[in-house]
């Protein structure tokens, strides 16, 4: 599966701090969790990342 593979996979997401000074991004789908942590400056670069491909998106329609 790729990135522009349309799929009908649920799945809930979750951020927010640790009490270890991480950004934790925590997805669970169908049982399976995934915990992902990342240092503050790597947390604002996935930031700015998402919203630069909203940006091309929404600019795209």
């Amino acid at each position: 599966m790729g990135i522009n593979d349309q799929s009908d996979a649920e799945a809930n997401l979750q951020i927010g701090p640790t009490d270890q000074g991480m950004v934790r991004i925590f997805i669970e789908s169908r049982g399976a969790e995934i915990p992902m942590d990342f240092e503050p400056d790597e947390a604002l670069e996935i930031a700015e990342e998402i919203r630069a491909a909203a940006m091309m998106v929404k600019g795209s329609k």
